[in-house]
C-alpha cells in the first residue's frame, strides 16, 4: 500500500510542472538560526498529531488535495506546526494546481534548510524548518514572477495565524 502512495505522490509531481525538478539553481541556503529546537522522537510525539508526526519527523508526505490549507485564502502568515516559527506569508499564496498549499517565497530565507532530495526515483530540493529540523515539503523553480519558486508544503506541516 506504501508504494502505491509513493507512486501516487510521483505521478502528481510529475504532473505538477516535473520537468523543473532538476533545475534547482537560483535556490540559495542562508540557515543561521541560533535558536534550535530539539526533542527526542518520544517528546515530539507528545505534541505532534501521528500525521504530523510522520510529516514533519519522518519525510512523510500527505496526499495530494487532502490537506486543509490547500484552498486556504484568509489574510495572515503560516507558522512551523511542530515549533510556531513563521515561515510564509498569505500574500505569496497561489494555487499551482498540485494538490498542496505553494507559495512564491518565505518570508525570511533563514527560516528554512535546503537540502537535495533523491528520494522517491525524482531529484528535488527538500525544505526544513531551520529552528526544529521539521520536514515542510519541497521547492522547485517553476513558480511564479519575481522569484520563479514554487514551495510545495505539506498541510500538515503548517499552522496558519491571522
Amino acid at each position: 500500500m506504501k508504494n502505491i502512495v509513493y507512486l501516487l505522490i510521483a505521478l502528481t509531481f510529475i504532473a505538477c510542472k516535473g520537468e523543473s525538478q532538476n533545475n534547482q539553481t537560483n535556490i540559495k541556503s542562508k540557515s543561521t538560526m541560533n535558536n534550535k529546537v530539539v526533542k527526542t522522537d518520544e517528546e515530539w510525539k507528545k505534541v505532534l498529531s501521528p500525521e504530523q508526526f510522520d510529516v514533519l519527523r519522518k519525510k512523510g508526505t500527505e496526499m495530494p488535495y487532502s490537506g486543509k490549507y490547500f484552498l486556504h485564502k484568509e489574510k495572515g502568515v503560516y507558522t512551523c506546526a511542530a515549533c510556531g516559527e513563521e515561515l510564509f506569508k498569505s500574500d505569496t499564496k497561489f494555487d499551482a494546481g498540485c494538490g498542496w498549499p505553494s507559495f512564491s517565497d518565505v518570508l525570511d530565507s533563514s527560516k528554512v534548510v535546503y537540502t537535495k532530495d533523491k528520494t522517491a526515483g525524482m531529484v528535488r530540493t527538500e525544505i526544513t524548518c531551520a529552528s526544529c529540523g521539521g520536514h515542510l515539503g519541497h521547492v522547485f523553480d517553476d513558480g511564479p514572477a519575481p522569484t520563479g519558486l514554487r514551495y510545495c508544503i505539506n498541510s500538515v506541516s503548517i499552522e496558519f495565524k491571522k
